[in-house]
């Protein structure tokens, strides 16, 4: 079977290719080579790893399914939602954060359908850290600084930790990095003061920065977050949900897919769960007194 061809989209050529898609697909079957699907994905880490790992689950995918996938990469989180809520959808499926999620399902325009394992565990932590030099040592030293988040609606490096922040009367300057990656090696290059990620962003910087542990220090660990996972428009067919789910589970079957999944997000496996998965989550946003509107 041919290879589904792909390409990374920023926000505006998203919009532009969804609509040159459209008018050439015609009354073409969705999933077919002509009318593929569109999967957007979020940037949590290096783009082009969150690209190749995309792209190889969705050949794979291919493959068992014969069903083509269109992987995107939005420019954040944001711009995932949006492919998600449009008129049509931009996008089909989604592998949207916890926050991002949440927003969309109460949009109407995404409903839960996977949800990610890492190292044996459906849910995760961010973090908050500082430079080992920097002389602060609790979260409440932080007030005024310059913070590198991933972006506004990261759930782990910006909705939960500005959460603890303004528990303890703290108010910060944030600045998007893109990235949780980035976060980080915003914070050990000293373009902000402190910064939050998932736990432990700072291991995909190593390469780069192989002193990152030592100079990055964490010094405020969050309570337990949902993971991200899988998601889909609900205009799609309950044919085309299973299929895919289908074929999204298969690759927890080969080495193939395990390295995919690993690649694009470090997923080791993948669990089914619906809507309900997340309200834990909605409870401690109503227990800070706060709804994803309001964010």
């Amino acid at each position: 079977m041919p290879k589904n061809r792909k390409t990374i989209f920023a926000l505006g050529l998203l919009i532009v290719g969804a609509l040159v898609l459209g008018a050439c697909a015609g009354e073409a079957e969705l999933g077919s080579e002509e009318n593929p699907l569109v999967w957007v994905l979020v940037p949590s880490g290096e783009v082009a790893r969150v690209t190749a790992g995309g792209e190889a689950m969705a050949d794979l995918i291919a493959d068992d399914t014969g069903l083509f996938i269109d992987v995107i990469v939005a420019t954040d989180n944001t711009a995932a939602i949006e492919a998600m809520c449009a008129d049509p959808p931009r996008a089909h499926i989604g592998a949207l954060n916890t926050f991002s999620y949440i927003l969309a399902a109460d949009r109407g325009c995404a409903e839960a359908a996977l949800v990610s394992v890492r190292f044996g565990s459906s849910t995760y932590n961010g973090q908050i850290f500082v430079r080992e030099d920097s002389g602060i040592n609790e979260i409440s030293e932080l007030d005024g600084v310059t913070f590198c988040r991933a972006d506004q609606f990261s759930t782990s490096s910006w909705i939960i930790p500005n959460l603890e922040l303004q528990g303890v009367g703290v108010s910060v300057n944030p600045r998007d990095a893109g990235s949780h990656d980035a976060s980080v090696a915003g914070v050990y290059e000293g373009d902000c003061e402190a910064g939050a990620s998932f736990v432990d962003a700072r291991g995909s910087i190593e390469e780069e920065f192989p002193d990152v542990m030592e100079v990055i220090k964490v010094i405020f660990q969050t309570e337990n977050i949902p993971n991200d996972g899988v998601q889909f428009v609900p205009s799609l067919s309950e044919e085309l949900k299973s299929q895919i789910t289908a074929g999204i589970l298969t690759l927890l079957d080969s080495d193939e897919g395990l390295a995919a999944l690993d690649e694009a997000y470090a997923w080791s496996s993948l669990e089914e769960h619906g809507d309900s998965f997340y309200d834990p989550f909605r409870q401690i946003l109503d227990a800070a007194g706060v709804s994803p509107g309001d964010l």
